[in-house]
Parts: C-alpha cells; sequence; structure tokens
C-alpha cells in the first residue's frame, strides 16, 4: 500500500480520482517480458478490476502464471504509477487468482505485437520439420535387419 495525495474541491472535500485516470496510470506499467514491445498491464489483460472509493485505490489482477518471476515488480510498479496520481490517497493491489489469464485476455492491439507473421513462421517450422525427418533415416552404422 502506498500513500498518495490529495486534492480538495470548494467545500473541503477530497476529490477522487477518475477510473480513467487510473487506468491511464496503469498503461504506463510493464511487465519486463512486454516492455521493449510497449504492451501494459493492462493491454496484457491483468487487470481484473479497479475500483475508486474517495481518495482509495483497490486494483485486482491476475498473473500469466502463478510462478510469474516479476509479481513482485508489477505490484511495486502499480502501485506508484497509481499514487502519483492527484487525488489518491491509498493505492492497495491484490493478486486474484481466478479467473485464471488466458492469451484471449490480450487486447487486439497486444495480440498483434506478440504474433509472428506467417511468411515469418513458415521457415522455422520447415527447418524443424527437415531436422526431424533427417534423425529418423537410418545411417550406415544403423544395425540391418
Amino acid at each position: 500500500m502506498i500513500e498518495g495525495r490529495l486534492e480538495y474541491d470548494a467545500a473541503g472535500r477530497p476529490t477522487p480520482p477518475t477510473e480513467a485516470e487510473v487506468f491511464g496510470a496503469l498503461r504506463q506499467c510493464f511487465d519486463p517480458c512486454c516492455r521493449q514491445k510497449g504492451i501494459s498491464v493492462v493491454d496484457m489483460g491483468l487487470i481484473e478490476s479497479v475500483a475508486v472509493a474517495g481518495g482509495d485505490v483497490r486494483i485486482d489482477m491476475v498473473l500469466t502464471s502463478g510462478w510469474c518471476p516479476f509479481a513482485m515488480h508489477l505490484l511495486t510498479d502499480m502501485e506508484q504509477q497509481v499514487a502519483a496520481l492527484k487525488r489518491v490517497e491509498k493505492v492497495d493491489v491484490n493478486i486474484v487468482w481466478g479467473p485464471t489469464w488466458t492469451p484471449e485476455r490480450l487486447s487486439p492491439d497486444a495480440r498483434r505485437k506478440l504474433s509472428l507473421p506467417l511468411e515469418r513462421l513458415q521457415p522455422l517450422r520447415n527447418a524443424r520439420l527437415a531436422r526431424a525427418t533427417n534423425d529418423q533415416r537410418p545411417t550406415n552404422s544403423d544395425p540391418q535387419p
């Protein structure tokens, strides 16, 4: 949990951040595996929910894997980015274990950035098949029946 700062309206009441502002901050957070491609935690489909109550923000997120070595990095980065928003008093990021993350959660933009065109995949497939075929051919040192 990270403490942020508040802004007040004319009546002296804290004005809460908007959900759109929170999502904007989360779009600046990247899993280290996807930072180079510019795929945020939002585009990865890791954000399950965002709740804003006054200056308190609660974020529920899923992980791509229960063994994600970057979970603490993600939690810290998300807390810091959202806490930097004006009118945020407290940020609480929680990992939830359901629903399970699947590639269907990727945004169309993330899916495009993570996919390889068929013309780049086909030579790789052909090379693998050729190796598999060569590995199955008998050699002169193989015993003859």
